[in-house]
Protein backbone atom coordinates (compact mmCIF):
# COMPACT_ATOMS: atom_id res chain seq x y z
CA UNK A 1 0.00 0.00 0.00
CA UNK A 2 2.80 2.33 0.89
CA UNK A 3 4.40 1.65 -2.94
CA UNK A 4 1.22 2.42 -4.56
CA UNK A 5 0.91 5.70 -3.02
CA UNK A 6 3.89 6.78 -3.01
CA UNK A 7 3.99 10.29 -5.35
CA UNK A 8 5.24 9.87 -9.15
CA UNK A 9 9.02 11.71 -9.89
CA UNK A 10 8.23 15.00 -10.66
CA UNK A 11 10.25 17.70 -13.22
CA UNK A 12 13.01 18.93 -11.29
CA UNK A 13 13.48 16.36 -8.31
CA UNK A 14 16.56 14.42 -7.81
CA UNK A 15 15.02 10.87 -8.81
CA UNK A 16 13.89 12.65 -11.99
CA UNK A 17 17.57 13.50 -13.15
CA UNK A 18 18.63 10.12 -12.75
CA UNK A 19 15.70 8.75 -13.95
CA UNK A 20 16.88 10.27 -17.16
CA UNK A 21 20.36 10.04 -17.42
CA UNK A 22 19.47 6.60 -16.86
CA UNK A 23 17.22 5.89 -19.50
CA UNK A 24 19.46 8.37 -21.47
CA UNK A 25 22.34 5.79 -21.49
CA UNK A 26 19.55 2.75 -21.56
CA UNK A 27 18.29 4.31 -25.35
CA UNK A 28 22.33 4.82 -26.02
CA UNK A 29 22.97 1.06 -25.40
CA UNK A 30 20.00 -0.40 -27.15
CA UNK A 31 20.71 1.71 -30.12
CA UNK A 32 24.13 1.65 -30.62
CA UNK A 33 24.33 -1.91 -30.00
CA UNK A 34 21.53 -2.47 -32.46
CA UNK A 35 22.80 -0.49 -35.48
CA UNK A 36 26.05 -0.18 -35.11
CA UNK A 37 26.48 -2.67 -38.04
CA UNK A 38 24.88 -0.80 -40.28
CA UNK A 39 27.29 1.28 -41.62
CA UNK A 40 29.23 -2.13 -42.05
CA UNK A 41 27.07 -3.48 -44.82
CA UNK A 42 28.95 -2.40 -47.78
CA UNK A 43 32.39 -4.21 -46.18
CA UNK A 44 30.57 -6.93 -45.27
CA UNK A 45 29.01 -7.54 -48.70
CA UNK A 46 32.68 -7.49 -50.06
CA UNK A 47 34.46 -9.50 -47.10
CA UNK A 48 31.50 -12.32 -47.59
CA UNK A 49 30.67 -12.07 -51.87
CA UNK A 50 26.68 -10.73 -50.41
CA UNK A 51 24.18 -8.79 -51.92
CA UNK A 52 22.96 -5.36 -50.92
CA UNK A 53 19.52 -7.65 -49.55
CA UNK A 54 21.59 -10.31 -48.05
CA UNK A 55 24.30 -7.86 -46.28
CA UNK A 56 21.07 -6.24 -44.92
CA UNK A 57 20.28 -9.54 -42.90
CA UNK A 58 23.00 -8.49 -40.34
CA UNK A 59 20.53 -5.87 -39.29
CA UNK A 60 17.19 -7.48 -39.75
CA UNK A 61 18.16 -10.85 -38.27
CA UNK A 62 18.58 -8.46 -35.08
CA UNK A 63 15.35 -6.37 -35.52
CA UNK A 64 13.41 -9.30 -36.14
CA UNK A 65 14.34 -11.35 -33.21
CA UNK A 66 14.40 -8.26 -31.35
CA UNK A 67 10.47 -7.86 -31.95
CA UNK A 68 9.38 -11.44 -31.13
CA UNK A 69 11.60 -11.19 -27.81
CA UNK A 70 9.70 -7.86 -27.09
CA UNK A 71 6.23 -9.78 -26.22
CA UNK A 72 7.97 -12.67 -24.76
CA UNK A 73 9.99 -10.14 -22.37
CA UNK A 74 6.71 -7.90 -21.55
CA UNK A 75 5.37 -10.87 -19.69
CA UNK A 76 7.84 -11.59 -17.90
CA UNK A 77 8.44 -7.80 -17.08
CA UNK A 78 4.84 -7.95 -15.31
CA UNK A 79 6.01 -10.51 -12.99
CA UNK A 80 10.34 -10.00 -12.11
CA UNK A 81 9.83 -6.22 -12.61
CA UNK A 82 11.34 -3.61 -14.74
CA UNK A 83 15.04 -2.77 -13.67
CA UNK A 84 16.31 -6.46 -13.68
CA UNK A 85 15.34 -7.53 -16.57
CA UNK A 86 16.46 -4.11 -18.21
CA UNK A 87 19.91 -4.51 -16.20
CA UNK A 88 20.26 -7.77 -17.62
CA UNK A 89 19.25 -7.08 -21.32
CA UNK A 90 21.68 -4.62 -21.83
CA UNK A 91 24.69 -6.51 -20.88
CA UNK A 92 23.90 -9.64 -22.21
CA UNK A 93 23.81 -7.61 -25.92
CA UNK A 94 26.99 -5.99 -25.15
CA UNK A 95 28.21 -9.17 -24.56
CA UNK A 96 27.12 -10.76 -27.94
CA UNK A 97 28.13 -7.13 -29.77
CA UNK A 98 31.91 -8.50 -28.40
CA UNK A 99 31.40 -12.32 -29.63
CA UNK A 100 30.63 -10.91 -33.11
CA UNK A 101 34.18 -9.42 -33.35
CA UNK A 102 35.10 -13.20 -33.30
CA UNK A 103 32.89 -14.45 -35.73
CA UNK A 104 34.54 -17.26 -38.19
CA UNK A 105 31.82 -16.99 -41.07
CA UNK A 106 28.84 -14.79 -41.78
CA UNK A 107 26.34 -17.42 -40.78
CA UNK A 108 28.47 -17.43 -37.39
CA UNK A 109 27.72 -13.31 -37.15
CA UNK A 110 24.13 -13.65 -37.88
CA UNK A 111 24.01 -16.10 -34.84
CA UNK A 112 25.37 -13.89 -32.60
CA UNK A 113 23.26 -10.60 -34.22
CA UNK A 114 19.98 -12.89 -33.80
CA UNK A 115 20.77 -13.38 -30.45
CA UNK A 116 21.61 -10.06 -29.39
CA UNK A 117 18.44 -8.91 -30.92
CA UNK A 118 16.87 -11.58 -28.40
CA UNK A 119 18.27 -9.93 -25.11
CA UNK A 120 17.69 -6.44 -26.13
CA UNK A 121 13.83 -7.40 -26.28
CA UNK A 122 14.42 -7.20 -22.52
CA UNK A 123 15.00 -3.31 -22.55
CA UNK A 124 13.06 -0.48 -25.10
CA UNK A 125 9.29 -1.62 -24.62
CA UNK A 126 10.37 -1.87 -20.66
CA UNK A 127 11.82 1.67 -20.40
CA UNK A 128 8.53 3.07 -22.06
CA UNK A 129 6.61 0.90 -19.68
CA UNK A 130 8.55 2.01 -16.33
CA UNK A 131 8.65 5.45 -17.62
CA UNK A 132 4.42 5.62 -18.37
CA UNK A 133 4.69 3.88 -14.61
CA UNK A 134 6.73 6.43 -12.68
CA UNK A 135 7.00 9.83 -14.01
CA UNK A 136 4.31 12.29 -13.52
CA UNK A 137 2.22 12.78 -16.38
CA UNK A 138 2.46 16.31 -17.30
CA UNK A 139 6.21 15.53 -17.60
CA UNK A 140 5.96 12.11 -19.47
CA UNK A 141 6.46 13.66 -23.05
CA UNK A 142 9.82 15.11 -21.84
CA UNK A 143 11.02 12.30 -20.49
CA UNK A 144 10.06 9.74 -23.09
CA UNK A 145 12.02 12.42 -25.56
CA UNK A 146 14.82 12.53 -23.37
CA UNK A 147 14.86 8.77 -23.68
CA UNK A 148 14.47 8.95 -27.38
CA UNK A 149 17.49 11.41 -27.78
CA UNK A 150 19.66 8.62 -25.81
CA UNK A 151 18.68 6.63 -28.98
CA UNK A 152 19.54 8.99 -31.09
CA UNK A 153 22.92 9.70 -29.30
CA UNK A 154 24.09 5.89 -29.17
CA UNK A 155 22.69 5.46 -33.13
CA UNK A 156 24.96 8.12 -34.14
CA UNK A 157 27.83 6.95 -31.84
CA UNK A 158 27.64 3.68 -32.72
CA UNK A 159 27.57 4.00 -36.25
CA UNK A 160 30.46 6.87 -36.18
CA UNK A 161 32.53 4.50 -33.85
CA UNK A 162 32.32 1.43 -36.69
CA UNK A 163 32.80 3.13 -39.35
CA UNK A 164 36.10 5.27 -38.30
CA UNK A 165 37.48 2.04 -37.04
CA UNK A 166 36.74 0.03 -39.97
CA UNK A 167 37.62 2.74 -41.95
CA UNK A 168 41.84 2.66 -40.27
CA UNK A 169 41.69 -1.07 -38.45
CA UNK A 170 38.84 -3.33 -39.26
CA UNK A 171 34.95 -3.88 -38.77
CA UNK A 172 35.63 -6.46 -36.04
CA UNK A 173 37.96 -4.00 -33.57
CA UNK A 174 35.28 -1.71 -34.51
CA UNK A 175 32.28 -4.25 -32.72
CA UNK A 176 34.59 -5.24 -30.04
CA UNK A 177 34.74 -1.73 -28.74
CA UNK A 178 30.84 -0.79 -29.30
CA UNK A 179 30.41 -3.87 -27.02
CA UNK A 180 32.97 -2.40 -23.96
CA UNK A 181 31.26 0.71 -24.58
CA UNK A 182 27.45 -1.15 -23.82
CA UNK A 183 28.49 -2.50 -20.99
CA UNK A 184 29.97 0.43 -19.33
CA UNK A 185 26.31 2.03 -20.49
CA UNK A 186 24.93 -1.18 -18.62
CA UNK A 187 26.90 -0.40 -15.66
CA UNK A 188 25.85 3.05 -15.62
CA UNK A 189 22.28 2.49 -15.79
CA UNK A 190 22.04 0.06 -13.16
CA UNK A 191 23.93 2.89 -10.46
CA UNK A 192 21.72 5.77 -11.64
CA UNK A 193 17.98 4.39 -12.48
CA UNK A 194 15.74 4.58 -9.25
CA UNK A 195 13.77 1.58 -8.18
CA UNK A 196 10.42 1.08 -9.49
CA UNK A 197 7.73 2.39 -7.08
CA UNK A 198 4.18 1.67 -9.08
CA UNK A 199 5.23 -1.18 -10.32
CA UNK A 200 2.66 -4.56 -8.87
CA UNK A 201 3.33 -7.67 -10.36
CA UNK A 202 0.69 -8.82 -12.34
CA UNK A 203 -1.03 -11.72 -12.22
CA UNK A 204 -1.69 -14.86 -14.88
CA UNK A 205 1.66 -14.60 -16.23
CA UNK A 206 1.43 -16.07 -19.64
CA UNK A 207 -1.91 -16.83 -19.12
CA UNK A 208 -3.06 -13.13 -19.35
CA UNK A 209 -1.29 -12.52 -22.36
CA UNK A 210 -4.26 -13.66 -24.88
CA UNK A 211 -6.45 -10.93 -23.08
CA UNK A 212 -3.83 -8.22 -23.10
CA UNK A 213 -3.73 -8.23 -26.59
CA UNK A 214 -7.46 -8.20 -27.08
CA UNK A 215 -7.27 -5.48 -24.94
CA UNK A 216 -4.84 -3.61 -27.04
CA UNK A 217 -5.76 -4.40 -30.13
CA UNK A 218 -9.38 -3.27 -30.05
CA UNK A 219 -8.70 -0.28 -28.65
CA UNK A 220 -9.65 2.86 -31.65
CA UNK A 221 -6.04 4.47 -31.31
CA UNK A 222 -3.21 2.26 -30.40
CA UNK A 223 -3.67 -0.55 -33.40
CA UNK A 224 -2.79 2.76 -35.17
CA UNK A 225 0.24 3.51 -33.58
CA UNK A 226 1.10 0.16 -33.86
CA UNK A 227 1.03 0.42 -37.74
CA UNK A 228 2.70 4.05 -37.74
CA UNK A 229 5.48 2.42 -35.38
CA UNK A 230 5.77 -0.42 -38.77
CA UNK A 231 5.99 1.92 -41.34
CA UNK A 232 8.42 4.61 -40.08
CA UNK A 233 11.02 2.90 -38.79
CA UNK A 234 10.82 0.85 -41.75
CA UNK A 235 11.34 3.46 -43.55
CA UNK A 236 14.12 5.11 -41.14
CA UNK A 237 16.21 1.90 -41.35
CA UNK A 238 15.98 1.87 -44.69
CA UNK A 239 17.28 5.00 -45.93
CA UNK A 240 20.06 4.61 -43.32
CA UNK A 241 20.51 0.94 -44.57
CA UNK A 242 21.35 1.66 -48.44
CA UNK A 243 22.28 5.88 -48.55
CA UNK A 244 25.83 4.20 -47.52
CA UNK A 245 26.23 2.54 -50.97
CA UNK A 246 24.75 5.33 -52.95
CA UNK A 247 28.05 7.56 -51.01
CA UNK A 248 30.14 4.89 -51.34
CA UNK A 249 29.77 4.44 -54.82
CA UNK A 250 29.61 6.93 -58.04
CA UNK A 251 29.56 9.58 -58.93
CA UNK A 252 30.42 10.64 -54.86
CA UNK A 253 33.22 7.84 -53.84
CA UNK A 254 33.71 8.93 -50.37
CA UNK A 255 35.19 6.98 -47.99
CA UNK A 256 33.52 4.58 -45.51
CA UNK A 257 34.31 7.32 -42.19
CA UNK A 258 32.72 10.23 -44.31
CA UNK A 259 29.88 7.93 -44.96
CA UNK A 260 29.88 7.32 -41.43
CA UNK A 261 29.72 10.98 -40.52
CA UNK A 262 26.31 11.04 -41.87
CA UNK A 263 25.03 9.47 -38.63
CA UNK A 264 25.89 12.68 -36.77
CA UNK A 265 22.81 13.85 -38.06
CA UNK A 266 21.61 11.69 -35.36
CA UNK A 267 22.39 14.55 -33.01
CA UNK A 268 19.17 16.43 -34.30
CA UNK A 269 17.51 13.53 -32.90
CA UNK A 270 18.66 14.43 -29.98
CA UNK A 271 17.30 17.85 -29.98
CA UNK A 272 14.02 17.14 -31.90
CA UNK A 273 13.02 14.23 -29.70
CA UNK A 274 12.87 16.64 -26.47
CA UNK A 275 11.47 19.13 -28.72
CA UNK A 276 8.50 17.29 -30.01
CA UNK A 277 7.96 16.24 -26.32
CA UNK A 278 7.27 19.31 -25.08
CA UNK A 279 5.64 20.07 -28.21
CA UNK A 280 3.11 17.70 -27.99
CA UNK A 281 3.06 17.96 -23.60
CA UNK A 282 1.71 21.53 -24.71
CA UNK A 283 -0.70 21.57 -27.74
CA UNK A 284 -1.38 17.91 -27.57
CA UNK A 285 -0.16 14.67 -29.94
CA UNK A 286 -2.95 14.87 -31.90
CA UNK A 287 -1.83 18.10 -32.99
CA UNK A 288 1.68 17.91 -33.61
CA UNK A 289 2.05 13.96 -34.67
CA UNK A 290 1.80 14.72 -38.49
CA UNK A 291 3.67 17.36 -39.11
CA UNK A 292 6.10 15.12 -37.77
CA UNK A 293 5.15 13.02 -40.32
CA UNK A 294 4.94 15.29 -43.10
CA UNK A 295 8.74 16.64 -42.05
CA UNK A 296 9.97 12.78 -42.87
CA UNK A 297 8.28 12.50 -46.15
CA UNK A 298 10.12 16.21 -47.92
CA UNK A 299 13.55 15.57 -46.32
CA UNK A 300 12.81 12.03 -48.21
CA UNK A 301 12.20 13.51 -51.62
CA UNK A 302 14.89 15.65 -51.15
CA UNK A 303 17.60 13.18 -51.54
CA UNK A 304 16.37 12.60 -54.99
CA UNK A 305 18.99 15.35 -56.04
CA UNK A 306 21.91 14.17 -57.46
CA UNK A 307 23.94 17.42 -55.57
CA UNK A 308 25.52 15.98 -52.56
CA UNK A 309 24.58 18.89 -49.90
CA UNK A 310 20.92 18.70 -51.15
CA UNK A 311 21.07 15.14 -50.15
CA UNK A 312 22.64 15.23 -47.15
CA UNK A 313 20.38 18.20 -45.74
CA UNK A 314 17.21 15.34 -47.14
CA UNK A 315 18.84 13.06 -44.64
CA UNK A 316 18.86 15.90 -42.13
CA UNK A 317 15.48 16.81 -42.02
CA UNK A 318 14.35 13.10 -42.44
CA UNK A 319 16.20 12.49 -39.34
CA UNK A 320 14.99 15.34 -37.68
CA UNK A 321 11.42 14.12 -38.64
CA UNK A 322 11.68 10.96 -37.52
CA UNK A 323 12.75 11.06 -33.76
CA UNK A 324 9.99 13.86 -33.30
CA UNK A 325 7.21 11.79 -34.53
CA UNK A 326 8.71 8.19 -32.75
CA UNK A 327 8.94 10.94 -29.39
CA UNK A 328 5.14 12.06 -29.93
CA UNK A 329 4.15 8.44 -30.70
CA UNK A 330 5.27 5.78 -28.10
CA UNK A 331 4.29 8.23 -25.35
CA UNK A 332 1.14 8.37 -26.69
CA UNK A 333 1.11 5.15 -26.15
CA UNK A 334 1.96 5.25 -22.82
CA UNK A 335 -0.86 7.54 -22.11
CA UNK A 336 -3.57 5.42 -23.62
CA UNK A 337 -2.91 2.17 -22.32
CA UNK A 338 -4.98 2.33 -19.42
CA UNK A 339 -3.46 -1.40 -18.07
CA UNK A 340 -0.44 -3.67 -19.06
CA UNK A 341 1.41 -0.75 -20.38
CA UNK A 342 4.35 -3.32 -20.82
CA UNK A 343 2.38 -5.33 -23.09
CA UNK A 344 1.59 -2.41 -25.29
CA UNK A 345 4.74 -0.95 -25.73
CA UNK A 346 5.94 -3.95 -26.19
CA UNK A 347 3.41 -4.22 -29.19
CA UNK A 348 4.51 -0.51 -30.20
CA UNK A 349 8.03 -1.82 -30.46
CA UNK A 350 7.19 -5.24 -32.24
CA UNK A 351 5.57 -3.40 -35.10
CA UNK A 352 8.84 -0.61 -35.02
CA UNK A 353 11.06 -3.67 -34.96
CA UNK A 354 9.18 -5.53 -37.20
CA UNK A 355 8.76 -2.48 -39.80
CA UNK A 356 12.58 -2.28 -39.65
CA UNK A 357 13.35 -6.18 -40.89
CA UNK A 358 9.99 -6.35 -43.61
CA UNK A 359 10.49 -2.75 -45.19
CA UNK A 360 14.52 -2.92 -44.36
CA UNK A 361 15.14 -5.97 -46.59
CA UNK A 362 12.80 -5.45 -48.80
CA UNK A 363 13.80 -2.29 -49.71
CA UNK A 364 17.37 -3.82 -50.88
CA UNK A 365 15.42 -5.57 -53.49
CA UNK A 366 14.26 -2.13 -55.02
CA UNK A 367 18.33 -1.04 -54.68
CA UNK A 368 19.14 -3.83 -56.52
CA UNK A 369 16.93 -3.38 -59.07
CA UNK A 370 16.00 0.72 -59.40
CA UNK A 371 18.69 1.85 -57.05
CA UNK A 372 18.22 5.11 -55.37
CA UNK A 373 15.01 5.76 -56.77
CA UNK A 374 13.20 2.71 -56.47
CA UNK A 375 14.51 3.28 -52.85
CA UNK A 376 12.81 6.65 -52.61
CA UNK A 377 9.59 5.47 -54.23
CA UNK A 378 8.79 2.54 -51.61
CA UNK A 379 9.64 5.05 -48.51
CA UNK A 380 7.57 7.36 -50.07
CA UNK A 381 4.87 5.22 -50.32
CA UNK A 382 5.12 4.14 -46.48
CA UNK A 383 5.54 7.41 -45.32
CA UNK A 384 2.11 8.35 -47.08
CA UNK A 385 0.17 5.78 -45.59
CA UNK A 386 2.02 6.98 -42.34
CA UNK A 387 0.87 10.50 -43.19
CA UNK A 388 -2.96 9.10 -43.64
CA UNK A 389 -2.78 7.14 -39.91
CA UNK A 390 -1.45 10.34 -38.45
CA UNK A 391 -4.16 12.33 -39.49
CA UNK A 392 -6.74 8.90 -39.00
CA UNK A 393 -5.08 9.99 -35.00
CA UNK A 394 -5.88 13.67 -35.22
CA UNK A 395 -9.56 12.74 -35.03
CA UNK A 396 -9.22 10.33 -32.41
CA UNK A 397 -11.76 10.70 -29.08
CA UNK A 398 -8.99 11.06 -26.15
CA UNK A 399 -10.07 8.16 -23.09
CA UNK A 400 -9.66 11.19 -20.68
CA UNK A 401 -9.58 14.70 -20.63
CA UNK A 402 -6.02 14.44 -20.09
CA UNK A 403 -5.05 12.60 -23.34
CA UNK A 404 -4.50 14.88 -26.27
Amino acid sequence: MLIAAAPRIALGSPEFKRSNRAMFFGGFSAFALLYCVQPLMPLLSHEFALSAAQSSMVLSVSTGALALSLLASSAVSERLGRKPLMVAAMAIAAVMTLLCAFAHNYPQLLLMRALLGVALGGMPAIAMAYLGEEIEPQSLGLSMGLYISGSAFGGMAGRVITSVLSDHFSWRLALAMVGVAGIAAAIEFWRSLPPSRHFAPARGGWRALPEGFRLHLSDAGLPWLFVLAFLLMGAFVSLYNYIAYRLLGGPFGLSQSVVGAVSFFYLLGIYSSVWAGRLADRYGRRNVLWLMALIMLGGLLLTLSNWLPLILAGVAVFTYGFFATHSVASSWVGRRALSNKALASALYLFFYYLGSSVIGSATGVMWGRAAWPGVVLVLACALALALLVTLRLRTLAPLAQAER
